[in-house]
Order: C-alpha cells, then sequence, then structure tokens
C-alpha cells in the first residue's frame, strides 16, 4: 500500500470513528516488553457497538489492522504501527461462572478478561481445568488466537465454543472445529476479534486448585525471568528444547544494545527499561541464525513482530 493511499485511508477511518479513535496512541506500553513506537490509529472497544463501528469504518479500505489483547506475545517496532489497532477494554473482559449445582459447568469470559484472573475464579469456584492459565500472562481472546497453554494443558482442551467479530467481515459463534487449532496457534486472523469463549470444565476441590495455582507461580519465579519480556521467543521444536537449544549454541547472556538473551531462561530476551524494540528483533534473528547454523534447527519465533515488514530478516524469519 503506497504512504499516499494510507494516509487517506487512516484519515477516512478517523473521521467515521470520531472521538472512539486516538492518533498516534502509545502501543509499548500495552505490551509486556514495554518497548515500542505508537499505533497511527487507535480504538478501544467496550463492546460490540465499538466493534461495529470499527468494521464499517473498515469498509473497502485495505488499513492495516492490529488486534491487541495483554500484549503479552507482541513486539512492535520503534517507528510504530502504521494502521488501526483494537484494543478490547473493561466491558468486554466479563466471567459468568456456572451454577454451582451444574453437572456439566461451563464458564463464558470476555475475550478482553485476564488468564490469571480466570484461572483463580474458576479454582475459587471450585472448578478445575484451567489452573495453568495462571501462568500465562495474556487474555482470552489472545489464549484462543494462540492455542496458549503451559503445564501439559492448552486452550484447546477445554474450549467449546466461542464468539467473534471480523472487522472485515462479519461475525458469528462456533466451536473449536473452527479454528484448526495447533500447537501455539489457530486460524483467527489478524482482523478477527474473540469477544468471548466458554470454557467446559469439570468440578474440582477448591484447595487443590489453590495447591496447584501456588505451584504454577512458584515455578514460573523459579524458572523463568520477570522484567520486560514476552515469554518464550520461540516454539520447541518436535522433541527438542529451544532454550537448550540456545544455551547450547554459547548465547545465554548474549546482549545487543538494549536487549539481552536471559541468564535465567535462555527462551527469553530481555528488554532494558526505556530499551528498543530494533535491539530485540536483531537479537532475536541473531539467535535463529546461530542456532540454524550450529544445529540445523531453524526455530520458529512464537513472539508476533508488528511494524517490522521491511526489515531484512534473516533466513526464514516470520512472525508467528
Amino acid at each position: 500500500m503506497a504512504p499516499a493511499t494510507r494516509r487517506s485511508d487512516l484519515d477516512a477511518v478517523a473521521e467515521a470513528l470520531g472521538p472512539r479513535a486516538r492518533r498516534d496512541h502509545p502501543l509499548g506500553a500495552l505490551t509486556t516488553y514495554r518497548v515500542g513506537g505508537p499505533a497511527a490509529l487507535f480504538v478501544r472497544a467496550e463492546n460490540e457497538d465499538d466493534l461495529e463501528a470499527v468494521r464499517v469504518a473498515l469498509a473497502g479500505r485495505p488499513l492495516p489492522v492490529l488486534v491487541l489483547g495483554k500484549g503479552s506475545n507482541l513486539l512492535v517496532a520503534d517507528r510504530g504501527f502504521a494502521g488501526l489497532a483494537v484494543q478490547l477494554g473493561p466491558g468486554l473482559a466479563g466471567i459468568e461462572l456456572p451454577a454451582p449445582d451444574d453437572p456439566s459447568p461451563v464458564v463464558r469470559a470476555g475475550g478482553a478478561a485476564g488468564l490469571p484472573v480466570l484461572a483463580r475464579r474458576t479454582v475459587e469456584a471450585g472448578l478445575a481445568g484451567l489452573e495453568w492459565a495462571v501462568g500465562v500472562p495474556g487474555s482470552v481472546g489472545g489464549a484462543v488466537r494462540m492455542n496458549a497453554g503451559g503445564h501439559g494443558a492448552d486452550t484447546a482442551a477445554s474450549l467449546v465454543r466461542y464468539r467473534w467479530v471480523d472487522l472485515r467481515g462479519g461475525s458469528g459463534e462456533a466451536g473449536p472445529e473452527r479454528l484448526a487449532f495447533g500447537y501455539r496457534r489457530s486460524s483467527v486472523s489478524d482482523h478477527e476479534v474473540v469477544v468471548w469463549a466458554e470454557f467446559g470444565l469439570s468440578r474440582g476441590d477448591p484447595d487443590a486448585g489453590r495447591a496447584t495455582v501456588a505451584e504454577i507461580v512458584r515455578w514460573r519465579r523459579q524458572h523463568q525471568p520477570g522484567g520486560s519480556n514476552a515469554g518464550s521467543v520461540f516454539t520447541n521444536p518436535p522433541g527438542r528444547s529451544a532454550g537448550q537449544l540456545i544455551d547450547a549454541a554459547g548465547l545465554r547472556g548474549l546482549r545487543r544494545g538494549r536487549a539481552q538473551v536471559s541468564e535465567k531462561h535462555a527462551n527469553f530476551i530481555q528488554a532494558d527499561e526505556g530499551g528498543s524494540a530494533d535491539d530485540v528483533v536483531a537479537l532475536m534473528d541473531h539467535v535463529r541464525s546461530v542456532v540454524a547454523h550450529t544445529f540445523g534447527v531453524l526455530l520458529v519465533p512464537e513472539v508476533r513482530r508488528v511494524g517490522f515488514e521491511d526489515r531484512p530478516a534473516g533466513p526464514g524469519t516470520g512472525g508467528s
């Protein structure tokens, strides 16, 4: 898309959205990396009316769209995102628990609901099946999109139904069969918003659930770094550990500018306070290249890159 055309589309979408839209809105602070530039246009949707307004405004205009959850799996370029970023607000973060006597309990959570909150709420309600989510600092919508998981479970294991709005099309409800779930992936497109998701759970002992949650939190603190990062940078190759490969290649602790491979877990890359997204992505590409050269394994990025479209990339580099 030519810059002039994009600017024309941007102005038209901004005019159509009126006070719902904000210009040059910072995105870095909305991600766990805490780095990166602004979105040319930004909307926080509190209900489906807001999403419908976005869909109407985008009709016939090929403006790039970014659907933003908790930003826990996202790296935004320092120059920012030259399109429309949409984030769900608290109005779409509700959690509806089943009746205590429901023999087949299903919990509905809004797309903006935080996974750790959902995990703790279900445990306290005597429900089992989402304890793993306490260790994932993302949203329900992001979990559906990425088939988030951990500690031997994932989103696909309990999802029974979800609602989506396609910002370039229609909307609807469907079961997991529509999602083509795989390891840390689904068929949710860049311009689809997960409005809510329902999870089929089982009855459990709250004390046992609390113990499981506490153990997951303890394990994360022991094995994973805090600070500004987006969790695992690369997915684990079949039968291998990405972190172990990076470590064996001698890259633990490696620094490039204001980014560093974590000393605590080699599959994490940390950004310094006030750091640079471009340094982070340069280090990601270097790590990937060294591991490919050393072991013949091409690591698949788990972190989604935004705004790096025409950046020169290493062999096979791409978003997840």
